[in-house]
């Protein structure tokens, strides 16, 4: 539970500090996971992330519930295939079968930018479904592509983190040596589509991981003295900017520099010149999520719609009594009444 509540409290400095100011014009992301039974229908959903002038949502399905909720939105979508799905996804008939299904209903009303084939399949140990992830790619992109619609919606996979061997320092990231045959057409893949590569972020597992060697401070975006790469001499003052120009590294090194890095699971940018997508995890606590009682609680809000935290959201305090809004503009002023939660949750953390 520790570690649930410390990662929503990085969450929220992600989505106030002054970072924030230099990419609200991106849009902020949201990924919107639904291993649940009480939560809000769709159409309340979408009034809330209206309310909260959030633009861009991130499935990890393509629930037509949602997806016809947030028609005629602004709202930009990242749909789903479980990996459930990767060797059916194989079979071209199947394939385009699926986007008939799930895609070409909802585009004409629905902002659908992108699918994600599969979630982190290359740090499982499954071999055969790693063998079927890149042709899953391939094929759903030549689906798109019979309809016209490869120019308008990407297609790639969710990777996390630990595809990496080394990312001390940045400048020397790399992959996995027994991941590289993978990686590399994968690569090529992103390469000739022209579609981003992208990795599912989380400082403070470092941390949690290695907490006599990495800063608190450091993963959480607080001062920190930071690192600087003696071959690129850039400093870093926060590790989120290390992760992202380790993966960087990674990419150049096995031949490609032409291809964007997208933080699919919390994010900020990595610096203001190279701004990087955001998508927070997670919208709402999931109560029917397996695993350990923090993955049913990393919710930035409760199923009626109020936040986990008081940090002053007062324009969405419940979904059925809502009737106004408020601006991230609005919002950033509640950054510095994070200070004091942030100093307990240190404290809860450190002694759990």
């Amino acid at each position: 539970m520790a570690m649930a509540t410390l990662f929503r409290v990085l969450l929220l400095i992600l989505i106030f500090s002054d970072s924030f100011v230099s990419i609200r014009s991106l849009g902020l992301g949201i990924n919107y996971g639904q291993i649940a039974n009480n939560l809000p229908s769709p159409s309340r959903v979408a009034y809330l992330l209206g309310s909260l002038n959030i633009s861009r949502v991130k499935l990890y399905d393509a629930d037509p519930n949602v997806l016809s909720a947030f028609a005629n939105t602004d709202v930009e979508f990242v749909i789903g295939l479980g990996n459930e799905y990767l060797q059916k996804m194989t079979d071209p008939i199947q394939a385009q079968a699926w986007i008939q299904q799930h895609v070409r209903p909802y585009i004409s009303q629905t902002k659908i930018k992108c699918i994600t084939v599969g979630n982190e399949v290359l740090t499982g140990n499954n071999t055969q479904l790693m063998s079927y992830l890149l042709p899953a790619m391939q094929t759903m992109n030549g689906a798109l592509a019979n309809l016209g619609l490869s120019k308008e919606i990407y297609v790639t996979t969710a990777h996390s983190f630990g595809i990496l061997g080394n990312s001390f320092p940045p400048s020397a990231g790399t992959f996995r040596q027994d991941l590289t045959e993978y990686i590399q057409s994968i690569l090529n893949f992103h390469s000739e589509t022209h579609s981003p590569f992208l990795i599912n972020a989380y400082p403070f597992f470092a941390y949690k991981d290695n907490p006599q060697q990495v800063s608190l401070n450091y993963a959480l975006f607080q001062p920190d003295p930071g690192m600087t790469d003696s071959v690129t001499n850039l400093h870093y003052d926060n590790m989120l900017y290390a992760q992202i120009d380790a993966v960087y590294s990674a990419i150049k090194a096995l031949g490609h520099t032409d291809i964007q890095v997208k933080v699919s699971e919390t994010g900020t940018p990595a610096r203001p010149s190279v701004p990087v997508d955001i998508y927070v995890f997670a919208l709402f606590n999931e109560d029917l999520k397996p695993g350990p009682v923090s993955e049913r609680n990393y919710g930035l809000y409760y199923p009626d719609g109020s936040p986990v935290y008081n940090i002053g959201l007062q324009g969405c305090q419940h979904l059925k009594s809502v009737h106004h809004s408020h601006s991230f503009i609005d919002m950033f002023f509640v950054a510095k009444n994070l200070s004091h939660t942030m100093e307990k949750e240190k404290e809860v953390w450190t002694n759990s």
